[in-house]
């Protein structure tokens, strides 16, 4: 069950990142040695079973390839930074290669054969863990470093585990563990593959909590439909165990799998899978559309008859004779100024963006936008503090609109201190295993915001303001996801908030 365990989970993860369709030479090279993982595991499970020379060099394959993919894999997790070169890939190839020649041949059945290629392997892999140690110690921290950290410091507790099944040569009778542990291994070497938005450590152990809870969920239900309409004896608890957690990490590929297959068989049922929840999210993709539709025309229906009213009050200001008289007009065209601007701000929310990309530095943009900040009388009782990272790279944006979101949120920051603070700008660069990031962050030390407001901060039309129309922060959310970055916000209460935006480096 153990061995049947780790064929499974590198099958189901090699799987479920080729059906991704994502091409990506980290994930192709986590699937190379998944393959590789699951050829020499299906070798030994068949060996054992049939006792057939076949299958044993099956095994062999399976353990050879390891090598070279293994050099592969921390080639790319290490973005070509390593002590790992392309030469390390090449001999290894060839030195699995002519291994693979030698399965034919008289030296296949020499006593050591065994041992010295599964030597061959693990100094391999111990080369491999090597390479890695140095190279995240050389990492300035950062997210990446973090991340990667919990890879370094999950290899050997995984190995010292697995280590427990060698006991059983000295007469010891511990269940195997190896591969329900190195399958644990691989699913999380997953998540840091595929989700390279993952950073914290919580945040792991969610993704984690989520699978052990379905298989715990899938135990019950096993249990409880077997007693209810079965009277015969149960499987083993281990067996239920490892059957409940494949389903649990299969569910998705085989989703996607059933997916692509109905829609390629019924092309017009497109929402076969579609979850209740999901026809929600579909309904509100339905509603924007609509709504980017309806916006100009409501914008034209609006604006002609402001425009009429301000031209009135306008020329009968004019006329006015008394003091009275002359304040009424003006309220009348502050007003329609400002029914004007909140018409703009809804069509800014409601149309879809066509994006002007140029190469820019953010550091840049963030000066310009201070030069401009600095010049607001709003300002005026504001410390602004720049902590830019010199060398930033270059972003994909368009500068208009992002140099709009900063302002945005810096002129909220000034409007949350009107008894004087300090706005901090600062820049960062962050690696991940996707590429550099550009972090913008922007504090402030106003009056802050609750759980409630936070919560709600970035939906239309929400607003704390006496006379905002709550479409400000909306916007900038629209902007950041337009170009494909990430915006979030914390704040306490009395303690000021922060603005935490992240934009993917030009390639």
């Amino acid at each position: 069950m153990d061995t049947f365990t780790l064929i499974a989970t590198s099958f189901i993860i090699s799987i479920s990142l080729i059906i991704t369709g994502r091409k990506d030479k980290l994930q192709s090279s986590f699937v190379g040695l998944c393959l590789a993982i699951f050829v020499f595991q299906v070798g030994v499970f068949f060996r054992d079973i049939f006792m057939s020379p076949f299958w044993r060099n099956i095994e062999y394959m399976g353990v050879l390839a390891i090598a070279p993919c293994a050099f592969w894999f921390f080639r790319q997790l290490t973005q070509n930074k390593s002590i790992v070169t392309r030469g390390f890939i090449v001999f290894a190839v060839l030195l699995s290669s002519l291994s693979a020649l030698s399965l034919f041949t008289p030296l296949s059945r020499w006593p050591r054969f065994h041992p010295v290629v599964m030597s061959y392997v693990f100094a391999t892999l111990g080369l491999c863990y090597i390479a890695f140690v140095r190279y995240v110690n050389k990492l300035s921290p950062s997210v990446e470093k973090k991340r990667l950290g919990y890879l370094l410091f999950a290899c050997p507790i995984a190995f010292f585990t697995c280590s427990i099944d060698l006991l059983n040569y000295f007469s010891f009778n511990f269940p195997p563990i190896s591969g329900i542990v190195v399958s644990a291994l691989l699913y999380l070497i997953l998540l840091i593959v595929a989700y390279p938005q993952l950073h914290e450590l919580h945040d792991f152990f969610a993704r984690a909590l989520v699978i052990f809870v379905s298989t715990i969920c899938g135990m019950i239900i096993f249990y409880f439909a077997a007693g209810f309409f079965s009277n015969s004896q149960l499987p083993s608890f281990t067996s239920i165990l490892m059957a409940s957690f494949l389903i649990a990490i299969s569910l998705s590929p085989v989703r996607i799998i059933l997916k692509k297959i109905f829609s390629f068989l019924y092309p017009e049922s497109k929402n076969v899978f579609t979850s209740l929840y999901e026809f929600d999210e579909k309904l509100e993709r339905e509603k924007s559309m609509l709504l980017a539709e309806m916006a100009p025309v409501f914008a034209h229906e609006i604006r002609n008859p402001l425009g009429s009213i301000k031209g009135a009050a306008q020329y009968l200001k004019t006329e006015a004779v008394t003091e009275e008289q002359h304040k009424l007009f003006d309220v009348i065209i502050e007003e329609t100024n400002r029914l004007n601007a909140v018409v703009s701000q809804f069509l800014d929310y409601a149309r879809p963006y066509t994006l002007k990309l140029k190469s820019l530095n953010v550091n840049a943009l963030i000066s310009k936008a201070i030069s401009i900040i600095a010049a607001n009388e709003l300002a005026g009782k504001i410390s602004l503090v720049q902590e830019l990272y010199n060398e930033l790279p270059d972003v994909e944006v368009d500068e208009q609109q992002l140099l709009q979101v900063i302002l945005n949120i810096a002129l909220n920051a000034i409007e949350s201190m009107p008894q004087g603070g300090t706005l901090t700008f600062r820049t960062s660069k962050i690696e991940t295993s996707a590429g550099s990031v550009v972090g913008i962050t922007i504090r402030d030390t106003g009056q802050g915001m609750n759980k409630e407001s936070l919560k709600n901060i970035f939906k239309p039309f929400h607003t704390t303001k006496e006379r905002g129309a709550g479409l400000g922060l909306a916007i900038c959310q629209k902007i950041i996801k337009e170009h494909g970055g990430l915006i979030r916000v914390k704040s306490l209460p009395g303690q000021g908030s922060v603005f935490f935006i992240r934009l993917n480096a030009a390639s």
